[in-house]
């Protein structure tokens, strides 16, 4: 198990606080203003300003946010020069940490001709922004740049999971969407293509050599995509909204707030639909490997 420590100012963990709200746990830690769990990292902040995260891939959550000072993150020194005035093409994706709803991968293309509207715009990390800015801002995108977004509802999530682990699932998808992404905007060449990294870029090769067809152009991955070229942060803002959407459709459907994240309200939601139609009915809304599941079944 690894860990990470940031030091960050009180607006700083209010932030965290806030994106963390579906994961935020009832024990109390002393002298901590919040703790959380996500994806079995353990994410605890303490009134001093310290925050520490703990479990597997620990260091990548804790990269989110900052460096081990709390300011923000350093260049990474394997980016070109002047890297964010670059036509590049970004991919990120939403709702891999999410019980119900699907996952969204989107690849978006900034040309550097682009990069002063998006950022008139508003445009950027999209944990700092509202659900509202992100619904409204993803429309004007979709219509200024080209991107390709991917979405795997639940259903289609249950089918491919056993034959592919989460990480081999993401991917598969963000290289099939700078794939479809490059061939749409063909011949035009971006001057760099750069993926929100969710894993080593020897874990991605190595998975990505296993597709039928992929990507042989050069590839950069850094933790923080957002902060380095706005394509990143376009193609974020396109799957949280896409992602958003699923979710008031199923609960459309269902006639109940369906929860983001992997908290209580999700085990709660869980257990009534178990009740209500059993794991077939389960299975459309929620990626079934999480523990939620099993935690379901157990207050049913």
């Amino acid at each position: 198990m690894s860990s990470a420590v940031l030091k960050l100012s009180k607006s700083e963990i209010q932030k965290l606080k806030t994106y963390y709200t579906d994961y935020l746990l009832n024990k109390k830690v002393p002298y901590s203003d919040f703790s959380a769990k996500k994806n079995g990292i353990s994410i605890t902040a303490y009134t001093s300003g310290k925050v520490l995260f703990q479990g597997n891939n620990a260091e990548q959550e804790a990269a989110r946010w900052g460096n081990a000072t709390g300011s923000p993150a350093k260049k990474s020194s394997n980016l070109p020069k002047n890297f964010a005035s670059l036509s590049v093409l970004g991919s990120d994706e939403v709702g891999n940490g999410s019980y119900f709803g699907p996952l969204c991968v989107c690849a978006a293309y900034a040309d550097k001709e682009q990069l002063a509207v998006l950022k008139q715009l508003g445009v950027k990390d999209s944990k700092m922004l509202t659900d509202d800015q992100i619904r409204k801002m993803s429309i004007t995108i979709k219509e200024l740049i080209p991107y390709r977004l991917l979405v795997v509802n639940p259903e289609k999530y249950n089918e491919i999971q056993p034959k592919y682990n989460a990480v081999r699932m993401k991917v598969a998808l963000h290289n099939q969407a700078i794939r479809l992404l490059l061939e749409q905007i063909a011949p035009t060449k971006p001057d760099a293509i750069l993926i929100d990294q969710f894993t080593s870029e020897a874990n991605y090769m190595k998975y990505v050599k296993q597709e039928p067809q992929w990507v042989e152009e050069k590839i950069y991955f850094v933790t923080k995509g957002e902060q380095y070229h706005l394509s990143v942060a376009a193609a974020s803002i396109i799957s949280r909204a896409s992602f958003l959407e699923e979710l008031d459709k199923a609960s459309l459907e269902l006639g109940r707030k369906v929860p983001s994240g992997a908290g209580k309200p999700s085990d709660e939601l869980a257990a009534k639909l178990l009740r209500q139609g059993g794991i077939d009915l389960l299975k459309k809304y929620v990626k079934l490997h999480f523990a939620n599941t099993e935690k379901a079944q157990k207050m049913v």
